[in-house]
């Protein structure tokens, strides 16, 4: 953010950066004023002691002026004060130029403060932020020199309309992070410089009366329902710097007029609803760009990405087509394009851009080789090419990177042998190349990359066996092995395993190791579509951290043992696998247990002694009940 550059600079360091000037002689009535604020204020975390400092030109966060013997500014920030009595208190001090009650938990600001507070013509600055303040903006009759308001990450509700008209000479407006709606406020002040109004609930239109506030250096109006179009005018604000419009429902295009601003440094309008070509030239005298998340077409415009100031931009999840331009700014820092309809090769002159970190150009339709004279941008932290059409070897050249932390190939085409080269990258975090055409062996020196933590290398055509040094790699989280050719034994994993250990869909054989019942902080383990055999070992049935558990389609046999409630046990396609599971209940035994009892003999049996009991009663004959069975006398 830009805030108001010299005032308020100056009220800030007279608070916290310069000496406390300790003064002889106050006023009697700021003295008294000051000694009511103590008093109201004693057995808060406010570190103020009369006793020990008598003069309050001494005491944490009074500023005030030596040649008025005044107070010019008081400071309670972040004292989680609660109760609102003191503010009244304040408003007797007539020379008061700053007021900063910020970072506490303030639930309203009384109609007394801002009746007694709104005749101080000095005061300049009020700061009300991050409170618990509710219900409707009060009106700040008076205030008649206020230049700064901030009444931000509260909970104010409803429509502005009046609230604000008085405070003619406010330079700087902050009420983001509330519940406002309603139209857009602005106020009656032309000297207005930063109006920041974002996280409302603000509707309708951007008013075209915006372009006549030319005092405007900053203007966030994000994550609100705006709709329409932004004013054609607004590039007659020569002053702008920053302007903020991401996260609404905007529409339209982008104003070409903006490319007339020169301060214009910084323009975010991503996650709206914006459409057709992006103009050329908005870019001349920007540092930084986003407009992702729109509905650009067309193609980038071939001076778009090479003005001399430009360090960051944003254009991914659009529909741009065409090809990367070759020009490019040797400031870029961050060059996001991913997510469109771009294709063409990737430009080996990426390779000028030395101060490059970021380059993600994925979901995209290039095609080509990846340029080995990427291995030139030695800022390189991030490289993201995953999801295009790239075909040919993973160049070797990629391991002069030693910046590099994360390296997104995946679902190209990309053939031939993972280069040991790559397991130079020292500070690598993440290594993606999954879903290409690889051949050959996992490369033993992979052990080497000591800081990753995630490694994707399924979905290739990797052959021979994992190597024994992967165990040495402590601070691996997830390990992605599944759909390759990989084969002999498992060897000890690395003992910090969290995410998922995936090695499905190889050609592993023999019982499952014991080496993985070391795993304890593993939730997913996925040993499928292997040649599995003998039968599911019960050490799987301690792992603490199991929520996953995949065997499906091997040759496994026995009885399944029982798992955790929790854990998720997929086993189908094991044809020697007893499908009904170990019970937690004891087997019915000979004694003391009872035995399961066949219904249709119980039921046939009462049925026979309900047939002789008839036949006893319907006769003359005796029956005998004896311990065993019943016996009728002729």
């Amino acid at each position: 953010m830009v805030w108001y550059g010299q005032s308020l600079l100056f009220y800030s360091l007279c608070l916290f950066f310069y000496p406390t000037m300790v003064f002889s002689q106050l006023s009697s009535t700021q003295r008294d004023a000051m000694v009511s604020l103590y008093e109201s204020l004693n057995g808060t975390s406010v570190p103020w002691d009369i006793n020990k400092q008598p003069n309050p030109c001494s005491w944490k966060g009074i500023s005030c002026d030596s040649t008025s013997s005044s107070i010019t500014g008081i400071s309670l920030s972040g004292f989680s004060l609660s109760s609102f009595d003191f503010l009244p208190i304040v408003c007797k001090i007539d020379s008061l130029q700053m007021l900063d009650v910020s970072n506490n938990r303030l639930s309203t600001i009384l109609a007394e403060f801002i009746r007694d507070c709104g005749r101080i013509d000095g005061l300049k600055l009020l700061k009300f932020s991050n409170n618990r303040l509710v219900g409707h903006l009060p009106k700040f009759d008076g205030f008649v020199g206020l230049e700064f308001l901030d009444l931000s990450h509260n909970s104010f509700e409803g429509n502005i309309s009046l609230e604000l008209e008085g405070l003619i000479g406010l330079k700087s407006l902050n009420l983001s992070v509330n519940l406002f709606n309603g139209s857009l406020p602005i106020g009656n002040s032309k000297v207005l410089e930063e109006l920041q109004v974002s996280r409302n609930r603000f509707d309708g239109r951007i008013p075209e009366e915006i372009v006549d506030y030319r005092n405007l250096r900053l203007i966030d109006l994000s994550q609100n329902n705006l709709v329409g179009s932004v004013p054609d005018k607004i590039g007659e604000l020569s002053k702008l710097e920053v302007l903020i419009l991401f996260s609404n429902k905007l529409s339209g295009e982008i104003p070409k007029s903006l490319s007339n601003i020169t301060t214009l440094s910084r323009l975010v309008a991503r996650q709206n609803q914006f459409v057709d070509a992006i103009p050329s030239g908005i870019t001349k005298y920007l540092k930084n760009l986003d407009l992702s998340y729109n509905n650009f077409s067309g193609s980038i415009p071939s001076d778009f990405l090479s003005p001399p100031n430009l360090q960051t931009m944003d254009l991914s999840h659009n529909m741009l087509n065409g090809s990367i331009p070759t020009n490019k700014s040797g400031s870029l820092i961050r060059l996001r394009l991913g997510s469109n309809q771009l294709g063409g090769k990737i430009p080996a002159s990426f390779a000028e851009l030395q101060n490059l970190m970021y380059l993600e150009l994925e979901n995209n339709n290039f095609t080509g080789t990846i340029p080995p004279e990427l291995d030139s941008c030695h800022s390189l932290a991030l490289l993201d090419l995953s999801q295009n059409r790239l075909t040919g070897p993973l160049p070797g050249e990629l391991g002069n990177l030693k910046s590099l932390q994360v390296l997104k190939l995946q679902f190209n085409h990309l053939s031939g042998e993972i280069p040991v080269e790559i397991t130079q990258l020292s500070s690598l975090l993440i290594l993606n190349i999954s879903w290409n055409s690889l051949s050959g062996s996992i490369p033993p020196s992979i052990s080497n990359l000591h800081n990753l933590a995630h490694i994707n290398l399924q979905g290739n055509f990797l052959s021979g066996s994992i190597p024994d040094s992967i165990v040495t790699m402590t601070t691996l989280l997830e390990l992605q092995l599944g759909k390759n050719q990989l084969s002999g034994y498992i060897p000890w994993m690395p003992p910090n395993l969290q995410i998922v250990l995936n090695l499905s869909s190889n050609l592993f054989e023999g019982p499952i190791p014991k080496n993985l019942g070391g795993l304890d902080r593993l939730e997913v383990l996925d040993l499928s579509n292997n040649n599995f055999s003998g039968e599911i070992p019960k050490f799987l049935t301690g792992l603490p951290s199991l929520t996953g558990l995949i065997l499906a389609n091997n040759s496994l046999s026995g009885v399944i043992p029982i798992f955790k409630p929790w854990v998720e046990l997929e086993y189908g396609g094991n044809e020697g696998l007893n499908k009904a599971r170990e019970s937690n209940t004891p087997h019915a035994s000979e004694e003391g247990t009872p035995m399961k009892v066949n219904m249709p003999i119980l039921i046939a049996a009462l049925l026979l002694f309900l047939f002789l009991s008839f036949i006893c009663l319907g006769s003359r004959h005796n029956c005998i009940l004896t311990k065993n069975k019943l016996v009728i006398l002729i």
